[in-house]
């Protein structure tokens, strides 16, 4: 067993607090994170984790050692990169989460070409509409939308979109086209669980801020399914503006309260603030940054 790998697969298994989530946070199988810790404890001769049926905790000789390891780890991973500066050549793997729908649209026009430019960097995409644990899941960079509400996480801004409502002229036709935002009380409306506050739609009115309580038939985690449902005349919707672009290129969607659009959602590149950045990702941050404000 390589010293190094022995200590990346006991920081893993100490973060996931489990064998099987730490080996699939490193790649590998939960037999050989079991025996590279059972290497790394026979070679010291100290217990470096309580097991149990249900939990895997540090001991406290696991817990110093686990301490140690940590900056260790970051430094040679930065003397890594030293070398492959040096060697002008980014290798590796990029572990990035993402919203369904925008990940398999815009983020995937963003990475094509750094991956042209990256023969060597592999990246691991993962869609979900709800929000993955990064530390927890072995994420390298969450791209989110809205502020960030996690303090041990730093944000790098992308852009900014539009949070608009939606509804399709069938709709409209039969239930009327509202002029301001108070009428939503009375209409069917499709909720985006993924919300913060998925019934309370929020507006501004000569900048003053304003919410609407809202209510439908219909919720979901999902933006893209909140725009589809709407596209088929069940009821009113809100998205972001990414989502409703297509349905607004063919005129199944059509956009309402523009004047009252409230502040424009911050799309982030998200990671965690207590680990060292290895190159290929801080160039994949700068990488993005510089795409989405061109």
């Amino acid at each position: 067993m390589d010293t190094i790998d022995g200590m990346r697969t006991l920081i893993a298994v100490a973060k996931q607090k489990s064998f099987t989530g730490g080996a699939k946070q490193l790649g590998i199988s939960t037999k050989l994170a079991s025996k590279y810790i059972g290497q790394l404890e026979e070679k010291h001769g100290a217990l470096l984790f309580h097991r149990t049926t249900r939990s895997v905790t540090l001991t406290e000789t696991g817990q110093a050692y686990f301490d140690r390891c940590v900056p260790l780890l970051e430094q040679f991973e930065e003397l890594e990169d030293v070398i492959q500066h040096r060697q002008s050549a980014l290798s590796g793997v990029i572990r990035i989460t993402a919203p369904t729908a925008f990940g398999s649209t815009k983020l995937v026009d963003a990475l094509a070409p750094f991956l042209e430019k990256h023969p060597n960097i592999s990246v691991e995409l993962s869609l979900s509409d709800l929000r993955v644990a990064i530390i927890q899941e072995g994420v390298d960079v969450a791209i989110r939308f809205g502020e960030l509400q996690d303090s041990t996480l730093i944000a790098k801004k992308l852009l900014n979109m539009r949070h608009v409502v939606f509804a399709s002229p069938d709709y409209l036709t039969t239930h009327g086209n509202p002029i301001h935002p108070n009428v939503l009380a009375t209409h069917k409306c499709l909720l985006q669980k993924s919300q913060v506050d998925p019934e309370n739609w929020k507006f501004k009115e000569k900048g003053e801020a304003f919410s609407v309580n809202v209510h439908g038939v219909f919720a979901s985690n999902s933006p893209r399914a909140v725009a589809q449902m709407a596209s088929q005349g069940l009821g009113i919707g809100m998205g972001p503006m990414y989502v409703t672009e297509p349905y607004l290129k063919d005129g199944s969607l059509q956009l309402l309260f523009e004047d009252f659009e409230a502040n424009e959602f911050i799309l982030n590149a998200v990671y965690a603030s207590n680990r060292h950045l290895p190159a290929r990702i801080r160039a994949l941050l700068d990488h993005l940054a510089d795409w989405f404000t061109k």
